[in-house]
Order: C-alpha cells, then sequence, then structure tokens
C-alpha cells in the first residue's frame, strides 16, 4: 500500500503543483511583493467572503514581471511562520485567459501546506508572514507560480501570467496534542529517531487476534473526528513481525489527507479512526479482512494472512 492510495485526489493534485521546489529564473527575492510592469493586481477585482470560492473579475489580460501580493482581507489568527503547517484554500487563476485553472474550494477540502522554501515563490509569498483568517491574493509570472516550464496539466503556459487567491484557514500542529497514555498489552513497542516514528518492535507483542483493534499512545484534546470529514495525518504501517515499515508518511515532514468513514481507504481505518480526538496518537492492529483480503497487496509485500499495525497521528479534521 502506497501513501498515495491514502490521500485524496485533489490533495494529491495540488501537492504534486505546488510542493515542489522551483528556482526564481527572475533572481528577486521569493517573497518580495511590488507591482511588475504589465497589469498586477490593480487591475484584478476580488470579492466574495473567505472561506467560499471567490468572486474573480480580471479588467484585462495580466503581466506581472515579478511577484506581487496583497492582503484582501486581514485575519486576527497566528501569524504564519517558516516550519508551519497551514490548512489553505486555493484558487488559481490564467492571468493570460481570465480563467479558473484549479480551485480546491469546490470539494471544500482546504489543502495542508508546508511553509518552507520547497513551496514555489509564490506560493510562499502568500502564506509566509501572514495571519490565519486571511484572504491573500497573489499574481506572479508562470515561472514563480509553477517553475520554468509551467504547469501543462492545468493550462498554464510558461509564458502564462497566475492569479492565486489563498484563505488561510488555520494552522495545524506538527505533532500530537494531548495527554500520553499507556498503550494495551498487545500493542507493539513503537521506535522513533530524534523524536521522528521509524517503526514497530514486535519483540514482546504478542500473536495479532482476528479482531480490529485501537489503543491510544496520546488522547488528543480536539474535537472527535466525524464520519465524512477530511483528516490530516502522520502514519506508519507495518506487517505483524515485519522488519521494515511498507508504508509512512513520518520521513516526508508533510501531513497526508483523506475523507474518513466513507470507503476512501480501507476499512480498518473507517471503522478505527471515526470518534478518535484531533490531536491524537493511536495505534491499529487491523486483520486481514479490515486491510486487504485474502488478496492482500503485493505491491507493498502484504499477504493475504497478513495482519496490519499502524501508528496515526491524527492532526487536524476539517
Amino acid at each position: 500500500m502506497s501513501r498515495r492510495a491514502l490521500a485524496a485526489p485533489a490533495a494529491l493534485l495540488l501537492a504534486a503543483l505546488t510542493l515542489t521546489a522551483c528556482g526564481n529564473d527572475s533572481g528577486d527575492d521569493n517573497s518580495s511583493s511590488g507591482s511588475g510592469s504589465g497589469a498586477g493586481l490593480s487591475s484584478v477585482t476580488i470579492e466574495g467572503d473567505e472561506g467560499k470560492a471567490p468572486e474573480v473579475t480580471f479588467d484585462g489580460r495580466l503581466e506581472p514581471s515579478e511577484v506581487e501580493t496583497e492582503v484582501v482581507t486581514e485575519g486576527e489568527g497566528e501569524e504564519i511562520a517558516q516550519g508551519d503547517n497551514v490548512l489553505t484554500h486555493i484558487w488559481i487563476g490564467n492571468g493570460f485567459t481570465e480563467k479558473q485553472a484549479f480551485t480546491t474550494y469546490d470539494a471544500g477540502t482546504p489543502e495542508l501546506l508546508n511553509v518552507s522554501d520547497q513551496l514555489t515563490p509564490a506560493i510562499l509569498a502568500g502564506v509566509e508572514g501572514q495571519a490565519t483568517g486571511s484572504r491573500v491574493a497573489v499574481v506572479a509570472p508562470a515561472k514563480d507560480a509553477f517553475g520554468a516550464e509551467g504547469n501543462p496539466q492545468l493550462g498554464l503556459g510558461n509564458g502564462d501570467s497566475v492569479l492565486l487567491v489563498m484563505d488561510l484557514v488555520e494552522k495545524v500542529a506538527a505533532e500530537p496534542q494531548g495527554e500520553e497514555k499507556p498503550v494495551a498489552s498487545w500493542a507493539p513497542g513503537i521506535t522513533e529517531d530524534g523524536g521522528t516514528v521509524t517503526g514497530f518492535d514486535f519483540a514482546d507483542a504478542p500473536k495479532p487476534g482476528k479482531k480490529l483493534r485501537v489503543t491510544e499512545a496520546i488522547t488528543g484534546e480536539g474535537a472527535a473526528v466525524k464520519k465524512g470529514q477530511t483528516i490530516y495525518v502522520n502514519y506508519l504501517g507495518q506487517v505483524f513481525g515485519g522488519e521494515q515499515p511498507f508504508d509512512e508518511s513520518f520521513s516526508t515532514g508533510a501531513p497526508v489527507s483523506f475523507p474518513i468513514g466513507v470507503g476512501q481507504v480501507i476499512k480498518g481505518w473507517d471503522q478505527a479512526l471515526v470518534g478518535q480526538s484531533v490531536g491524537s496518537r493511536v495505534v491499529l492492529a487491523i486483520p486481514p479482512a479490515l486491510g486487504y483480503g485474502s488478496e492482500g497487496n503485493e505491491g507493498a509485500g502484504i499477504k493475504g494472512t497478513d495482519t496490519l499495525y499502524f501508528v496515526v497521528d491524527i492532526l487536524a479534521a476539517v
């Protein structure tokens, strides 16, 4: 099982578009703002409430020569800094065709961005130093939004300009937040390296049973996860007795997201994670019937008789 199989398609698409290191060919400061030589933000009207798709009106083609930013609505939340994870709704427009190219608003699920130099200059300019709760507009040449090649998937050529409208919803903790608890006796030990989860130690763990098992290592302080919500997690999976994980997200520094309780992930996840509190770390033992069934998952090295063990950090739910 790959992490890609667990994540929501829209989140994967946007991650592929924005979470790639791209050089700023102009040599300008990545987070600078200012007017380009052509039409910029002054020729765009952005209306509508935060959290809902913006109503964008173009007054002709956009022709910025550098990244230009404007706070459309000032939020009252925390300032966003390097290293923060931020839930962000994003609307992308092609400044040449004056048409929408991509949006997260239709699905109702914001994207989780890790604020770092791995973001493109335009995306970084729209989040770093801004307050949560803000709506920020960014105009940029395509190379500053998606790199020198633009983004053909979105119909954005390397000569097109890009308009981004970003609603900075809230920060997401990088690790569980809550009260530590002793795990159940059936649970294997969790191995860590420098505070990062790296695997399970099954040396003293009893053989697995045939039922789904769930135990909390940390009881979160947030609201209970509801069926149909999109949850944002870090996780690691390993078969009972396995020497290495078959999949994990902890080492990437970027939590993944997916709808829960609606059949988008294996049954054991749907049954175990609905009702858990945001901020929790849970350990799961999932029998084959609630995992990949008798066929297993050959690509991940999972046999049809394998019990799957997961540690899951639930970081947010929307």
